[in-house]
This record gives structure tokens, C-alpha cells and sequence, in this order.
């Protein structure tokens, strides 16, 4: 019988994470990697949705794993999200996500998770993790002023006479490269660890002809900047117009991979410490979560693509690139760090960035601080409902009231048998 309860329990949160990991889908993770390349008329709106998901899967598998462990466990001190407080947690958080899907506004889907948790553990009694915090504020306070900023210069040096587009565009395909060797990837490495492509074949290299580590990584990360210079100088030589697009299509599913990697956590990281009583690889999990993210950008993404590519700026391929160049470098640090992002928040800073490259008429003001003020509320919303829903039912199920049903009460880790009411205090759980 308490199996089947466990059972049950773990079945009702997994429901609740696939919810949220299709709303993420159709939100933040299917929305925003593409918006800028169907704002440039590089790609239609329903294909890049197909494309997204697909990436996002892929993304899921292979990078997932870094913020899906700091979602589960680092964001409070204590073994505190039981079963109860993880099913209020993400059906919190995605049903704040899912009315920013259909109401059309882009709510930050990375602040509503982290807000979530943190709420429903700090109501069952864990501890702040100051410097997990201190690290997540870091990123979001600087991401606006980073990505916004470099895709400012980005775009200015693109639209700039001093520098022919020859040269330009062929140079940010080496720096393109360049991190694609050095990004981290779950399945080159060992113990839950990534490794990067450049690591892993520094490895193989060792073992055939012994040289520096450092002097292998240093020419595996040339060649990957002279394969990316070579491939757009090649484009940009054939056709100025199609090398455009064909690298910002690139920018785009590189992006939208790291979006998978990124976001998936943000929908199973509270399912982890559900996880340890039962042996399930977490490559199996991530997969689950990524086919999640899938379905939600195939039917939830295209009107979310068209809201952020239309609402926020006219771009042309060149403050596109500028746009995502940042935005996949940023979102690559935040998973190799472990660090929740919302890519809401990356994209809308590159675009506002690269749009001001030419004035600020092509971006809209209102629209600017509704999304500020989005992201704040997203926060402060979910931290309040999943602390106020968890302090309450807390109240309801395991202080105050008594919980029964025939004559076997589950309470805890324990099943009783009794013919009177049983007060239960450990866990609002029920038969």
C-alpha cells in the first residue's frame, strides 16, 4: 500500500512537470530563439516552431542536467521539497506561465520556477542558499545591461562602412566557433559532469601523441574559429542576402538548443529529490522533460514567436545576428553554471539593444515596461502564491485537521491502521 501511494505521489508531480515543461515550450523556450530570425523574414513563423522543438529536445538531453540539479537541490538549504511542496511548486509556476502564453506577454519563466521553489521551500521550513541567490542575482541584473550591450555594438559595427561586411560577418561565424568547441555537453563527460568538445578530444589526443592540455584546447578552439570564419566568409561571397540568413538561422538553433539545456530544469528540477527513492536515470528524465518542451513549442510557440518578433522590433538580418550572438553566449554561461536563465530576458535585451542600433523608433516603450515589469511580478507572484498555497494547505492537512479514510492512514513514511481520527503532521497526503 505505500508503495502504491509513492507511486501515486510521484505520478501526480510528474504530471504537474510535464505541464510546466509544455508551457515552458510554448513560452520562453519555443518563443524566444527564433523571434528575431522570423522578425528578419528569415524563417516563417509555424517552422520555426518545428525546428525549436526539435532543438530544444536535443538541448534537453544533453545539457540539462547542470540547472536541473541546482533547481532540485540548491535553491534551499534542507531536504524540503517533498512531494506536496514540488506538485505546489510547478503547478504554480506553470500556471503563471501558461496565462503569459495565452494572454500574449512574455512572463519570465526562469524567475516563476526559481520564485516557486524557493517559496514552497522556505514555507516548509529550509533555509535561505544566500549564495546560490547571490549568484542568480548576478546573471539577471547583469544580463540586460551585457546582452543589450553587446548586441548594441554588435549591431553598430555590422551597420558600420569601416568594416566591409565581407570581413565582418565571417568573424563573429570564427567567434561562433569558437565557444561551440568549448561549450559543455552531459553526454561527453562522466559522473553527471559535462565536458566540452575541445576537453574530449584533447582526451583522445593525449592518448595518441602526449602533448599540453592547454596547447590542445588552444588548437581544437582555432580550428573550430577557422571552420565558422571560412563556412560565412564562403556564404557571404556567394550570396550577401542568403549567407545572412543562413547564419542567423544558425544563431537561432544554436540558441534554441540552449534553451533546452537551460529551461527543462526549470520544469524537472523540483521532480529530483522526488527521484532518489526510485532507481530512474536522469537521462530518461530529461528526455521526458524535453519531449515535454517539444509539445509545447509545436502547439503553443507560433503565437508567442509572432507577439516577441513583431512587438518589439522591425529587424533586419544584421540586428538579428547582432541580437543573438549574446544571446547564445549568455545562455551557454548560465549553463555551464548551473544558473536558472530566462530567456525572455535575454532575447528582449539583445533586441531592444541591437533595435536602438538604429534609433529607438523601431522599439516599442510600452511594450519595454510592461516586459520589466513582467519579470518582477513573475517573481514576486510566484514566491507569494507558492508560499501562501504551501503555508495553507500546510495548515489545513497536517496541522489543523485530521487526515483518514477507512481504517489505514498513510501519514509520513508510515502506514497506521486505526478505527478513530488520526492526526497526521508530517505530510498532506491522504488515503
Amino acid at each position: 500500500m505505500v508503495a502504491v501511494v509513492s507511486i501515486l505521489t510521484l505520478l501526480i508531480a510528474a504530471l504537474a512537470s510535464l505541464f510546466m515543461a509544455w508551457s515552458i515550450g510554448a513560452g520562453s523556450s519555443g518563443s524566444t530563439p527564433f523571434a528575431p530570425a522570423v522578425g528578419a523574414n528569415a524563417i516563417s513563423v509555424m517552422r520555426a516552431g518545428f525546428m525549436v522543438g526539435l532543438l530544444g529536445l536535443a538541448g534537453a538531453v544533453l545539457q540539462g542536467a547542470n540547472v536541473t540539479e541546482a533547481v532540485g537541490a540548491e535553491l534551499v538549504v534542507g531536504s524540503v521539497l517533498t512531494a506536496g511542496a514540488s506538485i505546489v511548486a510547478l503547478v504554480t509556476a506553470a500556471l503563471l506561465v501558461a496565462v503569459g502564453v495565452f494572454a500574449g506577454y512574455p512572463i519570465a519563466t526562469a524567475f516563476t520556477v526559481t520564485g516557486a521553489v524557493i517559496g514552497v521551500g522556505l514555507a516548509n521550513g529550509g533555509a535561505p542558499a544566500l549564495i546560490k541567490y547571490q549568484q542568480i542575482f548576478a546573471l539577471w541584473t547583469l544580463t540586460p545591461f551585457v546582452g543589450g550591450g553587446t548586441a548594441y555594438v554588435t549591431a553598430r559595427a555590422l551597420r558600420s562602412d569601416a568594416v566591409p561586411e565581407r570581413y565582418s560577418i565571417p568573424a563573429l561565424g570564427g567567434l561562433i566557433g569558437a565557444l561551440i568547441v568549448n561549450i559543455q555537453f552531459t553526454v561527453l563527460g562522466s559522473n553527471g559532469t559535462g565536458k566540452s568538445l575541445a576537453s574530449a578530444l584533447t582526451t583522445t589526443l593525449q592518448q595518441w601523441v602526449p602533448f599540453s592540455s592547454l596547447g590542445y584546447e588552444f588548437l581544437i578552439t582555432l580550428t573550430g574559429i577557422l571552420i565558422g570564419t571560412l563556412l560565412n566568409y564562403r556564404a557571404i561571397m556567394n550570396s550577401p542576402e542568403t549567407g545572412q540568413r543562413r547564419f542567423l538561422l544558425v544563431l537561432g538553433g544554436l540558441v534554441a538548443f540552449s534553451a533546452g539545456g537551460s529551461q527543462v530544469g526549470l520544469a524537472i528540477g523540483p521532480l529530483v529529490p522526488l527521484l532518489e527513492r526510485f532507481v530512474i536515470p536522469l537521462p530518461m528524465i530529461l528526455l521526458g522533460g524535453g519531449i515535454g518542451l517539444l509539445l509545447g513549442s509545436w502547439t503553443g510557440a507560433p503565437r508567442m514567436i509572432k507577439a516577441l518578433s513583431q512587438d518589439y522590433s522591425s529587424l533586419g538580418p544584421r540586428r538579428s545576428i547582432a541580437a543573438m550572438i549574446p544571446s547564445f553566449a549568455i545562455a551557454q554561461i548560465a549553463v555551464a553554471l548551473g544558473i536558472p536563465v530566462s530567456f525572455n530576458e535575454i532575447i528582449v535585451s539583445a533586441i531592444i539593444g541591437s533595435g536602438y542600433a538604429a534609433g529607438s523608433s523601431g522599439v516599442s516603450r510600452r511594450k519595454m515596461a510592461y516586459t520589466v515589469a513582467a519579470w518582477v511580478l513573475s517573481l514576486a507572484l510566484a514566491f507569494g502564491l507558492s508560499y501562501g498555497g504551501f503555508w495553507t494547505l500546510d495548515r489545513l492537512f497536517l496541522s489543523g485537521w485530521y487526515c483518514w479514510r477507512a481504517n489505514l492512514i498513510y501519514c509520513g513514511d508510515s502506514l497506521y491502521i486505526s478505527a478513530s481520527p488520526f492526526w497526521c503532521r508530517q505530510q498532506w497526503l491522504f488515503l
